[in-house]
């Protein structure tokens, strides 16, 4: 597997090895023993399975606690995947790293706690999966504003159309109001 740092700390661009013929390919998604030689070790206990149609963003979530480190993947279409430095202490505390995620290039997203996290739909639909850290608590779960402009993303949207949001995302908090991690 090739791993590659990104401009935030911590957050990971993955390259597993994908062995293809004329059958098709095989790809090792997950192997406790590479992942924490590459410093991912952590101890997964739920795996979530979204589809999506093209347009929509989700996010960018995250949970004040039970914090989610995520390791994220998709495996059908693809996604412009982005991630949010919410941690006080970090030099780019409040800034963003998005990567295009898809079934055909198989690149994986290391997401460590502290960041939010959000995916917009580039392809007609798509199969997000992720392995999550810790448990979903709706209870203190929050949504940064996707559009925010002191954040500034950059996303790819499909012929310039507005994402289309859930209720919850569509009243995302301002960067200047949401709580920073500190751990």
């Amino acid at each position: 597997m090739e791993c590659e740092t990104t401009p935030l700390s911590g957050v990971m661009l993955l390259k597993p090895r994908v062995f293809g013929d004329e059958r098709g390919f095989f790809l090792e998604a997950w192997n406790q023993r590479t992942y924490a030689d590459a410093g991912i070790d952590v101890h997964f206990v739920q795996d979530n399975h979204s589809r999506s149609r093209q347009g929509i963003l989700r996010g960018l979530h995250f949970q004040t606690e039970q914090t989610q480190g995520k390791l994220v993947r998709v495996t059908s279409g693809s996604v412009f995947d982005v991630v949010v430095d919410l941690r006080a202490d970090s030099p780019t505390c409040g800034q963003w790293y998005g990567a295009t995620l898809s079934a055909s290039n198989h690149e994986q997203l290391w997401i460590p706690p502290g960041f939010a996290h959000g995916f917009y739909v580039l392809s007609e639909s798509a199969d997000f999966l992720y392995k999550c850290s810790d448990y979903y608590h709706p209870e203190s779960e929050l949504t940064l504003a996707w559009n925010d402009p002191s954040v500034g993303i950059e996303w790819p949207l499909v012929n310039d159309q507005p994402p289309q949001l859930s209720a919850k995302d569509a009243t995302g908090l301002p960067i200047d109001q949401v709580p920073l991690f500190r751990f």
